[in-house]
């Protein structure tokens, strides 16, 4: 159907286009990035753990069963497959690798370690340990990188273990497990930052390190991090580890918060009842505060570069890697894409310094990999490969694992570019020109923002939610930018900015990712736009009137019989259809990790209408879930308070009407 409604207004209200916009349906992220397989040999299991490219074009591949291959024509060239020889073996879940002056640099389980061909026959024969670090045999320790700094030295992050008791609760039972190392190439080992719990994604910008966490205790959601040395970026575990003063020469204290300081001024909620540890939870009235909050008692804390929403913008953030193909894979040059494990794809970060500190904004970019994205490299010719897995993790997709390469078919997608924060609120920069009559309608935009709790507990609702008013907006003379001014700005805030209405100029398309994730760390200095200068036109405003109701008269004819009142039922409220409730399921993120029929990150909707809960039940499992009732789910549910009660009794009426024809007996 060509012809279109779209949402504009409150996210419920509607503005029906100019027939002139309606020409086409907007094309899709997929008519612009195609995914390739690399097909792989039988018997080879591609559990992707690192991937780098080398000089000459070829990929090295290193997997979590600890081997390491090289693969020829990775681009299939002439229609001719690519060949696989194992370059390395029998090494401890590789999770990282780069190629430097003419070695691959690997992180293994316990060690960063050095692998050399010096006979040239194509295999290692060296196996060399740059440095060792501790182990204490716990699963979740697992070491992720490096990454090489621009001084040549190595950068590498350690996984958290958990308790046996707390087993939600994340420690470091050995040095330097929450930790970033840095390594220098002939072997000394500097602790660089503590804070992390689950550092999978690590990445060199702009020549300083960054690195990306997932959500979980103390972690409200997923994040991008800038860490200097000595930064604290708000794990507690690693913490008991910064009062050694002395690993080797290198070591000067670097983090100077101590366990005892934090938990001072943030109850980590040690509870015992009846003999037993109890496991903190989300109180849904809690007035627990932000991170950001504690800046001020803590000076090495740092707060995230860009908050990505968790569902939203992945649930197991990887991978960080910085555009630079100079334009071959689109119109990106230089900005960062972030993987994600669990929803299986892949999302972009535009990055920005205002006032000192790192900021920017975060877009949904291409999903559809065939399982967890965790590493990914740039190819020779600018195409992106991904290398894939699953295994205890969980993720989107129908495969384990694999190798699949993402290829720019040239053509320009429209999107925001870049979001830039302003003064008075943000500038959206954009890849084509725009529609001016839709761009200059504020009723094409809208924006709110919110935050996370910091607390013990796993994941964060979104927290201190408000809207944030559209005042006006100024295009450039060439459409390809406009000036968003907005009322109430708030530092340390994500901003979210919904632009459905906006238009190409040429074919009426709609945005590929109408929704920036803005993370505001300081708001710029400057003059702001003089509201004579801006629209502040609002075709919502003008299209809302108000309903007339007609009120039948009352009779006053002398002896008229009142009519005869007819008995009513008891009205039954209507099971909403899967069109209906669709809308509500991305509203709140529950698409991220379910689907109706397939297993995704959680259980098929059809999954947990057989265990033939109550609707309430349902609505008090989506506020505070029970992973334990589902053991065959690596990924835990978060609590998702913030889902108004009636949504959540639509949806939960919903997943019920797909078990209607199931003989399946109660789950009690």
């Amino acid at each position: 159907m060509k012809t279109f409604l779209k949402h504009i207004i409150g996210w419920s209200a509607a503005v029906l286009l100019p027939l002139s916009m309606q020409a086409q349906e907007s094309p899709k992220e997929e008519d612009f990035y195609k995914i390739a397989t690399i097909p792989v040999p039988e018997g080879i299991v591609m559990e992707v753990g690192g991937v780098t490219t080398l000089p000459n074009g070829d990929i090295a591949v290193s997997t979590r069963r600890g081997d390491v291959w090289v693969i020829k024509n990775p681009y299939m060239s002439n229609g001719a497959y690519p060949s696989f020889t194992k370059f390395a073996s029998g090494l401890h879940e590789i999770l990282g690798l780069v190629y430097k002056d003419g070695s691959l640099y690997c992180a293994q389980r316990g060690e960063l370690t050095k692998l050399t061909d010096k006979n040239g026959d194509g295999k290692a024969d060296s196996y060399e340990t740059v440095y060792a670090w501790p182990l204490s045999g716990h699963y979740h320790e697992y070491s992720f990188g490096p990454k090489i700094a621009p001084d040549g030295s190595f950068f590498v992050t350690g996984n958290v273990a958990f308790g046996d008791e707390e087993w939600w609760r994340g420690e470091s039972r050995v040095p330097w497990r929450g930790w970033t190392m840095r390594i220098t190439p002939d072997g000394k080992m500097e602790p660089w930052a503590t804070g992390m719990r689950s550092p999978c994604g690590i990445g060199i910008i702009d020549g300083e390190f960054f690195y990306d966490d997932n959500q979980g205790d103390w972690m409200g959601s997923g994040g991008i991090w800038h860490v200097a040395k000595g930064d604290f970026t708000g794990h507690p575990a690693g913490l008991r580890w910064a009062k050694q003063t002395q690993v080797n020469e290198l070591t000067d204290k670097p983090v100077k918060v101590t366990t005892e300081q934090l938990y001072a001024k943030v109850d980590p909620r040690f509870v015992r009842q009846n003999g037993r540890a109890v496991k903190p939870e989300n109180n849904r009235e809690g007035k627990e505060a932000p991170l950001f909050t504690y800046k001020k008692d803590f000076p090495q804390l740092k707060t995230p570069a860009v908050w990505l929403p968790h569902g939203v913008l992945g649930i197991s953030n990887s991978e960080i890697i910085t555009d630079e193909t100079v334009g071959k894979f689109g119109p990106f040059a230089g900005q960062v894409f972030v993987g994600d494990q669990g929803q299986s794809k892949i999302m972009r970060v535009f990055l920005e310094k205002v006032n000192g500190e790192y900021q920017g904004a975060a877009f949904d970019f291409r999903s559809g990999f065939q399982s967890g994205v965790l590493r990914m490299s740039w190819g020779k010719d600018g195409s992106l490969f991904v290398g894939e897995t699953n295994r205890g993790w969980g993720s989107a997709g129908d495969a384990n694992q694999g190798l699949q390469r993402l290829i720019w078919n040239g053509k320009m997608p429209f999107e925001m570019k870049a979001v830039r924060a302003m003064p008075d609120g943000f500038e959206v920069e954009f890849t084509m020109p725009v529609d001016k009559a839709s761009a200059e309608d504020i009723a094409s935009y809208q924006v709110k923002s919110f935050t996370y709790k910091y607390y013990p507990v796993y994941g964060s609702p979104t927290i201190n939610e408000e809207r944030c008013t559209v005042k006006g907006v100024k295009v450039s003379e060439d459409g390809m930018k406009v000036r968003v001014v907005v009322d109430n700005l708030r530092e340390y805030y994500v901003h979210e900015l919904l632009l459905e209405g906006v238009r190409t100029r040429e074919n009426s398309w709609s945005l590929v990712h109408p929704t920036a994730y803005y993370t505001l760390n300081a708001i710029p200095a400057g003059e702001k736009l003089n509201m004579a200068e801006v629209s502040k036109k609002n075709s919502a405003a003008a299209a809302t009137t108000p309903a007339t109701s007609k009120t039948p008269a009352k009779s006053t004819k002398t002896g008229t019989q009142p009519a005869t009142k007819k008995e009513v039922k008891p009205a039954t409220a209507a099971v909403p259809t899967t069109e209906e409730i669709m809308p509500l399921l991305r509203k709140h993120t529950c698409l991220a990790c379910h689907s109706a029929e397939k297993k995704v990150v959680g259980p098929s909707y059809a999954d947990v209408a057989k265990r033939k809960y109550s609707n309430e039940k349902i609505v008090d499992l989506i506020y505070n879930p029970k992973p334990e009732n589902w053991p065959g789910y690596a990924t835990p549910m978060a609590p998702m308070p913030q889902v108004p009660k009636a949504d959540a009794l639509k949806i939960a009426a919903w997943i019920n009407s797909l078990g209607k024809t199931n003989s399946d007996k109660p789950n009690p």
